[in-house]
Parts: structure tokens; sequence; C-alpha cells
């Protein structure tokens, strides 16, 4: 005797999966194109706001990732947000246009350096480390390049204003996040320390997130107008 209902239970079950994945395949488009036509990383928050509800965002995007792997474009993820990046090994090919960011000075790589792996880290505390004073120009020159912002204001006499690394300098520099900055060991096999480096020698652990520290404070809008970021107001610019 033929078990009808066991049968159409299998196909109801069938049919089900097959809608799930015909629903995953779309919002894997829909999450590529989002990608895609954007400037800028994409997080997956602002993904989950476009994508069919209950969509495993994450999920998702692994497996785009995976897909996009062996070819010439990647997708790579920045501190959390998602983007379509140059395969690392052909990024040769690709000529670099008329308004790449000027080779960068000694001094400029070494407080950029510094506030990768500091941060949070004061102007005196970069001059403190690197014995010697930091021109306002080489941080223009920084954050000009969207490597360098302000990060909030340190709660010691003075408030001095503290820096960091931007998402922007991450994706530069084709870095996750700010954990995958190379450690003590790399530094020296890629020839950029020297082999006589004092034994005490140590490099920080980087930040694991974004969030302010204990002893930050958030900078404020009077903290723009003070630090000539906005303008008063009541006041308009020409």
């Amino acid at each position: 005797m033929i078990d009808l209902k066991g049968e159409e239970d299998f196909e109801g079950n069938f049919e089900d999966r097959s809608r799930d994945l015909q629903a995953e395949i779309e919002a894997g488009r829909i999450a590529e194109a989002l990608v895609f036509a954007s400037s800028q990383p994409v997080s997956e928050g602002f993904l989950a706001e476009r994508l069919p509800e209950k969509t495993d965002v994450h999920a998702i995007m692994l497996r785009l990732k995976e897909q996009y792997a062996p070819r010439g474009v990647n997708l790579v993820q920045v501190e959390g947000a998602w983007a379509f990046r140059t395969a690392a090994d052909l990024s040769f090919v690709i000529r670099r246009d008329d308004n790449e960011v000027k080779k960068l000075s000694r001094a400029a790589l070494e407080v950029l350096a510094i506030i990768a792996y500091h941060q949070p880290v004061t102007r005196a505390e970069i001059e403190d480390i690197r014995g010697v004073q930091t021109s306002r120009g080489t941080l223009d020159v920084l954050m000009e390049a969207g490597w360098v912002r302000f990060r909030g204001r340190r709660r010691t006499p003075g408030r001095p204003v503290t820096l960091g690394t931007t998402r922007d300098f991450l994706d530069h520099f084709g870095l996750e996040e700010l954990r995958d900055l190379p450690g003590l060991e790399e530094l020296k096999g890629a020839g950029l320390l020297s082999g006589r480096i004092p034994a005490n020698f140590n490099i920080p652990s980087p930040l694991m997130n974004d969030e302010l520290t204990e002893d930050e404070d958030p900078i404020t809008q009077m903290d723009l107008e003070e630090l000539g970021l906005l303008a008063p107001r009541g006041t308009s610019e020409d």
C-alpha cells in the first residue's frame, strides 16, 4: 500500500527547501548589488535593513566572500563592513589615478604607525615616543588622506585631543580590523625593524574595538568649533 501522506510530506518539505534556497540566492544577489554600488564599505546593519526579514546577513556575506575568493575582485571585510577590492596579487596591474595620496614622508609614516598601535594617543604622547616635535602639517597630511581622525578628549588637565585611525586606514592597508596589524616578528621579517633593537622593545597590542576608553570623553560641537573643524554657532561661512 502506498503511503500517500508520506509522499505529500516529502514533496512539501522539498518545496519548502527549494523556496528557502531561492530566497537565499535572491538575498545574496541583493547584498552583492548593494556592496557593488557603494563607494564605501557597507555595514551588515545597512544590509539587514534592505534584505528580507530574518535573513542571516553574516552567513550570506561569508558565502559571497568564498565565491569571490578565486576571482580578480574579492569581497573583503573591513572593520565589520564589506567592500569589493582588487585581489591583492593583482594590485600591481591597476593604474593609480592622479588623485592618489602622495608618498608619505618618514615623519608621517612614524606618526601614523604610533597612532595605529598606541591609539588613543595624544600629540604630546606621540612626541614623547618619537623624541621630537610633531608638526601640524604632518597630522594634516594624515587627516587629509582620511587615515587619522580625532577620537575624543583625554580626561586629564588641558583635556588634550586623542587621535586614532579610521576605517579608510584599514581599507587602504588591506586590514579587516586593528588586531590584523603586523606584530613584532612580522615587522622584523619584513625588514622594517633593525636586528639590533633593544631587548625590552615591544609593540603594544592595538585596540580590539573603536569605542572610547574610560579616560576619554566624546568630542562635542563646542570641541569641534574650538579645533576649527566647524564654524561657531550663530555665524556662517562665506
